[in-house]
């Protein structure tokens, strides 16, 4: 069954399971996750309830499931954590082209790998704030920074690396790897400084951005394509549509000269906006009648301009 975009957003784990077996651990990561909340709800109700006067309890209780809330994400991360380690110990992660077949080991591992992200990710997603996400991708071996705005595409948790004030589109997907026929490929993207990275936009594992790019609405990469810095980018496969030059460190004196007299703009933007409010509350008529004395007053004008 398809999910819309909106409800699949930010941090994104593979669905795919190589194994059934690997079930047990996503359902083991919810119980342990689950206890640390377990506990905090029976230190609280031992602290503040009392028969007599229970308004404390209820009082401070939508503030402790937020609190709850948060430890559950964080335990969930820590111990993800700390299974991915003891996987990895026994298969590292690495870059390539592999059969997507059970009997392939980096296709087994990479399927369990996303298995046990999921759960801490779809956690971690769930809040209304995002420096959740921001803490899953570090965790789990994304280079990003907390002036990323990532959340509103689907984004892989591994080899990938985001360089400062990157922005990610609506129902954008930014992979490092993919299911493509047989094969699993599997190639670390990056994408540097200032990129803009439009809505439904598909990266491709491998693909590398250069600083100051933008890729336009519903554009697409090709695995392994590297985009030149300072374009902006256009179809798919992306090519070149035009230098980009919102970046650029244009003195304010240049752009003042190109726009020419900026005052009398200004001034004639506002003379613009009264007559169309006037435009908006004076009738018909009245309105023609103020026209007529325009004109008749700007003709006397011209006159005395040619015997100059």
């Amino acid at each position: 069954m398809s999910v819309p975009n909106s409800m699949r957003v930010g941090p994104f784990c593979a669905t795919v399971l190589a194994k059934k077996k690997y079930l047990l651990l996503y359902i083991f990561l919810i119980w342990i996750s689950l206890l640390p909340a377990i506990l905090e709800i029976w230190w609280y109700w031992q602290i503040l309830w009392y028969d007599l006067r229970p308004l404390h309890f209820y009082v401070f209780l939508p503030l402790y499931f937020i609190v709850m809330y948060i430890t559950t994400v964080f335990a969930a991360i820590f111990f993800a954590k700390i299974l991915l380690i003891i996987v990895n110990v026994f298969h590292k992660p690495r870059e390539g082209v592999f059969l997507r077949d059970s009997a392939d080991k980096d296709y087994r591992y990479w399927s369990l790998r996303n298995t046990i992200k999921k759960w801490p990710t779809w956690l971690a997603h769930k809040f209304p704030f995002p420096f959740l996400d921001n803490i899953c991708f570090k965790v789990f071996g994304v280079k990003t920074k907390f002036s990323n705005s990532l959340f509103e595409g689907w984004v892989d948790t591994e080899y990938i690396e985001f360089g400062k004030n990157v922005v990610v589109g609506q129902g954008a997907i930014i992979q490092s790897s993919a299911i493509i026929g047989n094969f699993l490929i599997i190639k670390k993207t990056i994408i540097e400084e200032n990129v803009r990275i439009g809505a439904h936009v598909i990266i491709m594992p491998g693909t590398h951005i250069g600083k100051n790019c933008i890729l336009n609405t519903w554009s697409s990469t090709m695995v392994g394509q590297e985009l030149e810095e300072g374009w902006v980018y256009n179809g798919g496969p992306a090519k070149k549509f035009k230098k980009n030059r919102f970046f650029e460190d244009i003195p304010i004196e240049k752009l003042t000269k190109t726009v020419g007299d900026l005052d009398g703009l200004l001034k004639k933007y506002d003379e613009q906006y009264v007559k169309r409010q006037v435009k908006k509350k004076v009738p018909l008529k009245e309105r023609r009648i103020h026209i007529r004395k325009e004109k008749s007053e700007e003709k006397p004008e011209e006159k005395t301009k040619k015997k100059d």
